[in-house]
């Protein structure tokens, strides 16, 4: 049974930072691309950043600068270390993995991350 468990979210002024995990069961972690995807209410789910397979990352214009994803496949686990944080960061934050030269793709549950002004 594949899992991915999202940890790390929560309420956090503007400016501030947070991490979020991503821990991956039930996969060869290193055959998958991983991603971190948002969803604001009222708002379709977007890419905030993705990190395949071979390393190669890329990020949404939005947080650019601001956010780094990382991963480690001893753990399987991938990471997105959020900084700088802005109201409109706020969103249910989404791991997503799919796997290489496939279309299989499995969603975490979500973690929610609040940003007060």
């Amino acid at each position: 049974q594949v899992q991915l468990v999202e940890s790390g979210g929560g309420l956090v002024q503007a400016g501030g930072s947070l991490g979020l995990s991503c821990a991956a069961s039930g996969i060869i972690f290193s055959n998958y691309h991983m991603a971190w995807y948002r969803q604001a209410p009222g708002k379709r789910r977007e890419l905030v950043a993705r990190i395949s397979s071979s390393l190669f990352t890329n990020y949404a214009d939005s947080v650019k600068g601001r956010f780094t994803i990382s991963r480690n496949n001893a753990e399987n686990t991938v990471y997105l270390q959020m900084n700088s944080l802005k109201p409109e960061d706020t969103a249910v934050y989404y791991c997503n993995a799919v796997r290489s030269s496939s279309s299989i793709q499995y969603w975490g549950q979500g973690t929610q991350v609040t940003v007060s002004s």
